[in-house]
């Protein structure tokens, strides 16, 4: 048997040392390096990511609004922003405008545009206005209406300038979409808005209305009046990487009218609050939402003088600072999301009626909204077959429903009555077609809110959406 050389020996154990040491050595760099797991194990949740996108909707002057044509423009713009949700199933789209209201096949244009935008399906679109008057109002289907008849003076209702602010909001996804950030926790809080939202409706002994507190109200006595049934708290949903708030979404309830009627587009105290709060924390987009504010107004606080504007809005940007330090933080993951849609038909209210609707809007001057071309379009639609998404975003153990029309807050007490255990919050304003939605009770008592000029649906609408809120939260 022949013995191995010495050398031979002395060569294969310096090799296995060298190649011991060397081993050792790239596996200390890949434990440090922090991109080596760039890899995610193929059964890892996907990251979630957030975009947000922010685009100016502010029209140019001469152009028309709700109201009133645009004499000139004032320092602060009309703002359409809002989020995209990716990594939880389809990509999520919620997005508020400095608008009155879009309606009908404005309100369907929208959000077909942002779906395609953000490569998702336009029932997991969110499309809310904050109802600011002094503000452009949106319904294509109303725009045909008035074109087919060739009714002059009804220039609100021409989507020239409505598309373009489609077009930049959907562009701004496309961009925004490459640069989302990751998202690791969610955050939830409440802040109670002190002197901002009161009861507008206000009742007699016989229960029905006798006054309309309206968002500007002269009379001291009906300033003295309680505040009566409002929701006092403002609800905070934010968005973090890490220790970094990336996205801060805030849902308060009350029409946010301090003054308006100028001629000069304005975000009012709302738009100003989420400005003031967007420069508290300058590299988060604060994106505020206007929640079940049907049947209230500042007008308790308000008479009408301009520096309740800014009265109002620190108030609320107040609330808002309070509802970001009561915050709870928890760490977030895909499976945490989920969106649930219902598709619903409202009760059309029994007053509307196709041959009344076109001699009343042939005969009667153009007047603001809502108008006999508002409930015109939105009869036609409903009859069409046409069904309005009501919908809910579950982000851990918050609730976000997205509701159609001018709602009373009743509706948003009652969801938050229905899951004590969560973080409910709402936003009203979607698809503006119905126009004021009352309670059941609130059409036998009269008022503004209810009339047949206001609301467009029956007060079977009641029943309806509770049973729908009900669905969404107890799924």
């Amino acid at each position: 048997m022949k013995s191995t050389p010495v050398k031979y020996t002395a060569f294969v154990y310096t090799a296995f040392v060298y190649t011991a040491f060397w081993c050792t050595v790239i596996s200390i760099i890949i434990a440090w390096n922090p991109n080596s797991h760039a890899q995610v194990p193929s059964d890892a949740e996907p990251t979630l990511r957030l975009a947000s996108f922010d685009v100016d909707a502010t029209p140019p002057v001469n152009s028309a609004m709700a109201y009133q044509p645009v004499r000139r423009l004032d320092e602060l713009t009309l703002r359409c922003r809002g989020i995209v949700l990716i990594g939880a199933g389809d990509p999520i789209v919620l997005c508020a405008v400095d608008w009155i209201g879009i309606a009908n096949g404005g309100h369907e244009a929208f959000r077909v545009a942002l779906a395609q935008a953000a490569g998702t399906t336009p029932d997991r679109v969110a499309l809310h206005t904050l109802h600011q008057h002094d503000a452009p109002a949106c319904d294509f289907t109303a725009e045909d209406i008035i074109a087919d008849l060739k009714i002059p003076g009804y220039s609100r209702f021409d989507g020239a300038f409505h598309r373009q602010v489609i077009e930049r909001a959907a562009s701004a996804i496309t961009t925004a979409i490459p640069n989302a950030q990751p998202v690791t926790h969610y955050g939830v809080g409440t802040g109670l808005v002190k002197e901002v939202a009161s009861q507008r409706r206000i009742a007699g002994p016989d229960g029905k209305i006798r006054a309309t507190r309206t968002s500007t109200t002269k009379d001291p006595l009906l300033r003295a009046e309680p505040e009566g049934v409002i929701d006092p708290n403002v609800s905070l949903l934010s968005f973090w990487n890490n220790e970094q708030p990336i996205a801060m979404l805030s849902y308060y309830a009350c029409h946010p009218q301090s003054y308006y009627l100028r001629g000069i587009p304005s975000p009012d105290f709302p738009g100003i609050a989420r400005f003031i709060r967007g420069q508290d924390r300058n590299n988060t987009l604060h994106v505020h939402f206007n929640g079940a504010g049907g049947n209230i107004t500042a007008g308790k606080y308000n008479d009408g003088a301009e520096t309740n504007r800014m009265l109002l809005a620190n108030r609320l940007a107040d609330g808002l600072r309070l509802a970001e330090e009561h915050t709870v933080r928890k760490q977030l993951t895909p499976s945490d999301i989920r969106w649930s849609s219902l598709p619903v038909a409202l009760p059309l209210a029994r007053h509307l009626n196709e041959e009344d609707l076109l001699r009343k809007l042939k005969e009667t001057p153009p007047k603001g909204t809502i108008s006999y071309a508002d409930q015109l379009a939105f009869l036609r639609r409903m009859q069409q077959g046409h069904k309005i998404a009501i919908s809910c975003l579950s982000i851990g153990e918050a609730r976000v429903l997205h509701m159609p029309g001018e709602l009373f807050v009743e509706y948003q007490l009652a969801a938050k009555a229905m899951r004590q255990d969560l973080h409910v919050m709402m936003a009203a304003y979607g698809d503006y077609g119905p126009g004021y939605i009352g309670t059941e009770q609130a059409y036998s008592e009269g008022g503004y809110e209810t009339q047949p000029t206001s609301s467009s649906v029956d007060p079977s609408v009641e029943p309806l959406l509770l049973d729908t809120l009900e669905q969404l939260l107890n799924p």
